[in-house]
């Protein structure tokens, strides 16, 4: 018996599609697909989403492609949108990721098994993602932004040695800058289909958390954590996780828990704990 045959390669693909749910009274199409800013376009005030589809598997030998990017297109446009449209109009309070199984279950039908996750950006700074092989799992995530300032020194290091190793941040004054973070929170859905944990908790446990903690200090001198720790983006990174992870384990009574922080220091330099 011949063993199976292996797969030449596998690869990935993700595709993004955007587009509005607008109020009944203006839902018309201007007829041209507006790449950057989806189709249907907004009219009025109408809600802009951003879906992405992450897919992984062998491609068609003879074509080349894993999938075919425009039926992604169409299963966005033909199968998702109609029930985030629907569930704008008849649960508008509902929590996005009680519809995500819904939107996997709709857009497996179309596209097939190699579809492997679903990211709905509810907002750009706010986004929930699901897993099409765990349903009972949803993954939200929100951008927070607070501003700081940090001095870089090591005492195991000699003066030269931290100027060498650290430059300008070696400063003894200190610098700023404008950090952004961004837990992800991993939630199970309740026995009814609920989310149990919300982006309101979310907001509520990192405000208090890490942005009130954080925010408008000199982090070497105001901020206990690291009285005599290297406040570097990797340490940042890894306090923020530490502080925040038991606050969100509590406040939700164990239906979710902080899978990961990132925190930008600059638009050119993050880093992400665990890593």
């Amino acid at each position: 018996m011949q063993p199976p045959s292996q797969p030449e390669y596998l690869t990935s693909l993700t595709r993004t599609v955007r587009f509005a749910v607008n109020p009944p009274s203006q839902a018309r199409d201007s007829g041209w697909d507006n790449g950057k800013g989806g189709a249907p376009a907004v009219v009025g005030l109408g809600r802009w989403f951003e879906f992405t589809v992450e897919c992984r598997g062998e491609p068609d030998p003879a074509t080349g492609y894993l999938v075919d990017i425009r039926t992604i297109d169409r299963a966005i446009r033909n199968d998702i949108a109609p029930i985030v449209a629907r569930a704008c109009a008849l649960t508008p309070e509902a929590e996005p990721g009680a519809i995500m199984p819904e939107i996997i279950t709709a857009i497996r039908a179309r596209i097939g098994p190699v579809v492997r996750a679903v990211v709905w950006h509810v907002t750009p700074y706010y986004w929930v993602r699901m897993t099409t092989d765990n349903t009972n799992l949803v993954r939200i995530a929100q951008r927070f932004e607070f501003a700081a300032a940090h001095h870089l020194h090591s005492p195991a290091l000699s003066d030269e040695q931290n100027r060498a190793t650290y430059g300008r941040c070696n400063n003894p004054a200190g610098h700023g800058h404008n950090y952004q973070f961004e837990p992800v929170v991993e939630i199970a859905l309740n026995e009814t289909g609920e989310q149990p944990f919300t982006l309101t908790d979310l907001e509520r446990c990192a405000g208090r958390t890490i942005i009130d903690r954080f925010d408008h200090k000199h982090l070497n001198t105001d901020v206990p954590e690291f009285a005599d720790r290297i406040p570097s983006v990797e340490l940042i990174a890894k306090t923020a996780y530490d502080l925040l992870a038991p606050v969100i384990d509590h406040e939700s009574t164990g239906a979710a828990r902080l899978a990961r922080v990132t925190v930008w220091e600059t638009e050119k330099t993050s880093a992400s704990y665990p890593g």
